[in-house]
């Protein structure tokens, strides 16, 4: 059976991020049943970024699955098998969130050369990149998941990337002290903009599963 992996990197299980998941979801099992996907959230594991053992760069016994052993390790030896791969994290300060990037590290050191500096991971796959943001796409100057991007794109393939622009933070504004912000034009643009985010995100899972179910 061919296999999607869905990472989420979000802290909020029922919000942003998690919702473009899982209409990704739901847009990749309208395909077939032949595929599977499964959903891992990153904030519900305990694991930690590279630990710079470079166990993975031994002469003689070099891999390129991270070697390191905790709750990650059987997440990453299942994607070196998978056939497909998306990736979802809400934006802060600028980039991806610290569990994605302690994630995106385990995931990618491994691939890199450091004989050639090429990036090779065990096997080459469609990759979506899926990122919500309170920034609107006029004013945006985030990097998002930046040279991790380039990373991926050499080991894996170009990657698809999905952004959600000027998303909603809270359910209700007046809880919090964010006066910055019009909550009025933050549900104006969400009203206008948030279910096509959404099926871009099911398109975008449709799309992955029926050229891997090719």
């Amino acid at each position: 059976m061919k296999k999607i992996i869905i990472i989420d990197g979000g802290p909020r299980k029922t919000f942003n991020t998690a919702s473009m998941l899982k209409k990704f979801a739901e847009g990749a099992n309208s395909v077939s049943e032949k595929i599977e996907v499964k959903y891992y959230r990153l904030y519900d594991i305990d694991y930690k970024g590279c630990m710079s053992c470079l166990a993975c760069k031994i002469k003689g016994k070099a891999v390129n699955v991270c070697k390191f052993k905790d709750a990650l390790t059987p997440i990453l030896e299942e994607i070196a098998e998978a056939d497909g791969l998306v990736l979802g994290s809400p934006n802060y300060f600028g980039e991806i969130s610290g569990q994605m990037r302690a994630f995106l590290e385990r995931l990618a050191f491994p691939w890199l050369s450091y004989n050639d500096y090429s990036n090779t991971a065990p096997k080459r796959m469609p990759v979506v990149l899926i990122e919500t943001q309170n920034g609107t796409k006029e004013y945006n100057n985030c990097n998002g998941y930046g040279t991790m991007e380039y990373c991926i794109s050499q080991a894996l393939g170009e990657p698809e990337k999905l952004i959600a622009y000027n998303t909603y933070q809270v359910k209700n504004y007046n809880n919090y002290e964010l006066a910055g912000f019009s909550e009025e034009a933050k549900r104006q643009y969400r009203d206008a903009h948030w279910e096509d985010d959404l099926q871009q995100a099911y398109n975008a899972g449709k799309r992955m599963a029926e050229k891997i179910n090719k």
